[in-house]
């Protein structure tokens, strides 16, 4: 049920692997810093950002790895080169944690790419991302190839085939310009992109489908379709919201996502422990079909029920 017969390919961004077959290693959380409304702005992007603040949540989300074995990265969100320059600094001063540089505009994109290259980071860094709504996408393949990142996020859709085959598509088109342009790349995984909770189900699905084809590994953000369900917190408040996207986010990590964009790093307190337990549901259903436990002794399942591992050990 739960093995893939085509080879499963592993990447590895900063010292962290993710992908391989489903249960061998922890789901990674991409967490967002500098996103627009992040708090640490209190309004006035302008005028810079608590330090204090964005301290507190990179060592939060570093004590949480720690914690519960489920990788954290954090998503650095910038509007300008400047930006990245002042961002990616503060983060790497910070925490040793992966990063991806990500905004909605190729320039800034491929400025924050260019500066990581510069400060020798790009081990640790992964581009987010080559899209398939990207106008002059062969320019942008060359462009971060010349710059020599190693990791690239691809971000498939098909707006005439929202289904879980368009995905399908927009993987071939953004492979196909990636074999044009004559680039090539360490890491290659794939975000199947959503926009709202339910339809995080058909990302799950063309995951799979994906695996299947390539053996990428692959992602998607569950937190577009949580953050933007703004009826639940009419309904129940903050605390049923956040069961409502804590589950949401453990349901993808179930459901053949290598790495969750589980929205702003303020919420990894109740994502970790989510995505901890969901990842050791995912390596004990592996376990049933393969008899096999997941060999990293920081994975949730060996790290949090080590009485549980024993068990299964002498099944």
């Amino acid at each position: 049920m739960f093995l893939f017969e085509t080879e499963q390919k592993v990447c590895e961004v900063g010292g962290v692997r993710f992908g391989g077959q489903p249960g061998q290693y922890p789901t990674v959380v991409c967490s967002s810093i500098f996103q627009k409304g992040d708090r640490i702005f209190e309004g006035k992007r302008k005028e810079g950002f608590d330090e204090k603040r964005a301290g507190e949540l990179l060592r939060t989300q570093d004590k949480l790895w720690a914690e519960t074995g489920v990788p954290g990265m954090a998503d650095v969100v910038a509007n300008t080169g400047k930006e990245f320059e002042l961002y990616i600094d503060f983060v790497t001063s910070v925490s040793d944690m992966p990063f991806c540089v990500d905004a909605w505009q190729m320039k800034p994109k491929l400025a924050g790419a260019a500066y990581c290259a510069e400060k020798g980071l790009l081990d640790r860094m992964f581009y987010n991302s080559i899209t398939v709504w990207e106008e002059d996408l062969e320019t942008e393949i060359r462009e971060i190839a010349q710059i020599g990142v190693k990791h690239v996020l691809l971000v498939a859709f098909d707006m005439a085939d929202q289904m879980p085959s368009g995905r399908i598509t927009g993987t071939q088109k953004l492979l196909g310009a990636i074999e044009k342009a004559g680039a090539k790349f360490e890491s290659v995984f794939v975000d199947t992109s959503v926009m709202n909770g339910p339809a995080t189900a058909f990302c799950s699905i063309a995951n799979r489908m994906i695996k299947e084809k390539w053996g990428f590994p692959t992602a998607s953000a569950p937190s577009n379709g949580s953050y933007m369900w703004n009826q639940a917190r009419e309904f129940w408040g903050f605390k049923g919201w956040s069961a409502a996207d804590a589950g949401l986010e453990s349901l993808a990590s179930f459901m053949y996502h290598d790495m969750i964009f589980s929205g702003p790093m303020a919420g990894a307190t109740r994502i970790f422990p989510a995505v901890a337990m969901a990842d050791a549901f995912t390596a004990t259903a592996a376990f049933a079909e393969t008899k096999r436990l997941p060999e990293l002794e920081t994975h949730p399942l060996n790290k949090l029920f080590p009485d549980f591992v024993e068990q299964l050990q002498g099944m």
